[in-house]
């Protein structure tokens, strides 16, 4: 008997302004099988993983559920926390939405960098602009010690 192989089809979108197609690793195309498969789970416990929360699956109009490669990534991840490093299933639920919310305040704070980084460079701007304004002939901020003639 030899050895059983899964076809995927990858979904592509065409990245905005861009040229070349890239991968969607979030397009949900994989059946419960073909994800079960891949993660090397069963599907069985797909389904629970499913009920948990730990994976959030689309749903056809029949409501069958459907993967995406970044799912059956997160599977390998439940699935190494469990065996390898025995965290139970509410300790990896704990975890992975530990890491959704470390996400989420990395990507707050990366805009909010960007942010001040252009309000820093407005203020530059603005700042050279007055210094062309004042031109060569600027007050100057030099303190200097007047002494009138000693007798």
């Amino acid at each position: 008997m030899g050895a059983r192989h899964v076809r995927i089809e990858i979904a592509y979108h065409q990245r905005l302004g861009g040229t070349a197609d890239e991968i969607d690793y979030d397009a949900k195309i994989l059946a419960i099988s073909a994800a079960a498969e891949m993660a090397g789970m069963h599907p069985q416990t797909l389904r629970q993983y499913d009920r948990l929360g730990l994976v959030e699956p689309a749903r056809t109009p029949g409501g069958g559920r459907r993967y995406s490669v970044r799912d059956v990534t997160r599977l390998r991840e439940i699935q190494r926390l469990s065996q390898d490093e025995g965290v139970n299933l509410a300790g990896i639920k704990r975890i992975m939405d530990l890491e959704r919310e470390v996400q989420a305040v990395r990507a707050e704070a990366s805009a909010a960098v960007e942010e001040l980084a252009r309000e820093l460079q407005r203020a530059r701007a603005q700042l050279a602009d007055l210094q062309a304004m004042a031109g060569p002939f600027g007050r100057s901020t030099d303190i200097v010690l007047w002494r009138g003639e000693q007798r």
